[in-house]
């Protein structure tokens, strides 16, 4: 049985890892990682012939020769190589996690500091027990600093990525109803996210890491407190202690920004690429983490400025005659909510609310999607269209119909909303799209 050690000496020499045979980088460690309908054992062989250096397996019947690995279980094997690796790296790791905003967060922070360190970033999102481990293994003796982004769906997960991460520093963006069925409701979130808080704390090791918290955010802070975290770097209005706080000045759809250096009570503005008034702590975090690591505000606000999202999270996209909000990568109830709340408070001549089903709500799924319907009918907006089944039975169930349901449509899928689009165009419009990753929403925009 190769050890984590034997791994590691050869991942020095061969710093690059390849899990998918259809993209096999020559030279690299191909891990044979199992899948719910696949045995990559069964494609070591392939890594090899396509240029592989080594593959590491778990099943010994694929024992052909030394360039095959056996190790008792390939993904501990990938996990226990990056935690090892993460141990001789002595460059601040960012760890962050939350219901929301994670990846516009990681890459405004990522652009921050990349004004004076070589940073690396979560690629993607690579933020999980597959993810967290390749992006560990992905940081090389040049990078100044790292940002890592986890995310979590059940209890317990925050705690394992964290143990090989290894964050220095870390934060929570927030805690709101995502994945409820999987932590088993609100409290559950709680508890699962805080688990980065834990490992901040130094329980159980010793070594504290610096934590960044929303001053804003009564739960974080709450959350922060009671896990006796030291030290913490606040940032927002409700603390003077807090080290920036800032203001929306413009939301025309793309924010301005003016924040306060509260070191020097210098004021500072930058315009960004970001929509939503609900960025507003994504984007001060970021400047936060930049003021701490002494970089300049000019500086700062350059990273903030460049960063242009193009991931389809808040996501401005332009078309012949209408201003599409792209954010189909993902939805629950607490994103859904605030970004109906930002569009109805957008200045524009004709506002559409386009919401897809939001999945992972378990037993909460009824209640959740009535209450977003309820929310959206109460919104400033012109026209709305709700697509999935859950939002079609929510609306069948309600209690009553109002007037205001003149203005909606309902429809149990996207096929149906792309034929009702065709029939129906819309024109010179600000367009919400927001839904669930899985209603894979994007097939809608070419019909805008």
């Amino acid at each position: 049985m190769a050890s984590t050690e034997e791994l590691y000496q050869l991942y020095i020499k061969h710093p690059v890892i390849s899990t998918d045979t259809r993209k096999i980088i020559p030279g690299s460690l191909f891990f044979a990682l199992k899948g719910d309908k696949f045995d990559a054992n069964t494609f070591a062989a392939a890594a090899i012939a396509a240029g592989a250096a080594y593959a590491v397996i778990d099943d010994p019947a694929y024992l052909l020769n030394e360039q095959y690995l056996l190790v008792p279980d390939v993904l501990t094997a990938l996990q226990d190589l990056a935690r090892h690796h993460r141990r001789q790296l002595h460059i601040p790791v960012i760890g962050l996690t939350g219901s929301n905003g994670k990846t516009t967060t990681k890459e405004l922070i990522n652009a921050v500091l990349s004004q004076r360190f070589n940073t690396y970033a979560t690629q993607g999102n690579l933020n999980n027990h597959i993810g967290v481990p390749l992006s560990v293994l992905s940081i090389n003796r040049q990078h100044e600093a790292a940002v890592i982004e986890m995310g979590a769906n059940h209890q317990k997960e925050i705690e394992l990525l964290s143990s090989i991460a290894q964050p220095s520093h870390g934060l929570i963006t927030n805690i709101g109803k995502a994945h409820l069925e999987g932590f088993g409701g609100i409290a559950g979130v709680r508890k699962g996210k805080g688990e980065l808080y834990d490992f901040l704390s130094g329980a159980g090791k010793g070594i504290a890491g610096v934590t960044f918290v929303n001053a804003d955010d009564p739960v974080l802070v709450a959350m922060a407190l009671e896990k006796g975290l030291d030290p913490i770097v606040y940032y927002g209005d409700s603390d003077t202690a807090a080290i920036v706080s800032g203001m929306i000045i413009a939301n025309d759809p793309l924010l301005t920004l003016e924040w306060t250096d509260r070191r020097s009570d210098r004021i500072h503005a930058v315009q960004t690429h970001l929509t939503g008034e609900y960025n507003l702590p994504n984007i001060l975090v970021a400047i936060a983490i930049g003021l701490y690591f002494d970089i300049d505000p000019a500086a700062i606000n350059a990273g903030i400025s460049g960063y242009q999202p193009n991931n389809n999270r808040s996501q401005i996209t332009h078309t012949a005659t209408n201003t599409l909000i792209c954010d189909y990568y993902n939805a629950n109830p607490s994103s859904m909510a605030v970004a109906i709340e930002n569009l109805g408070k957008l200045d524009a001549p004709h506002k559409v609310l386009i919401l897809g089903d939001m999945f992972e709500m378990g037993e909460e799924a009824a209640v959740e999607h009535e209450a977003i319907i309820n929310k959206a009918l109460a919104a400033r907006v012109d026209d709305r269209i709700f697509i999935g089944p859950e939002f079609h039975k929510a609306a069948q169930s309600m209690d009553h119909r109002p007037s205001t349901m003149d203005n909606t449509v309902f429809h149990p899928s996207v096929e149906a909303a792309s034929a009702y689009l065709k029939n129906n165009p819309i024109r010179n419009a600000t367009v919400l799209i927001k839904g669930s990753r899985g209603m894979a929403l994007e097939r809608l925009v070419e019909l805008f």
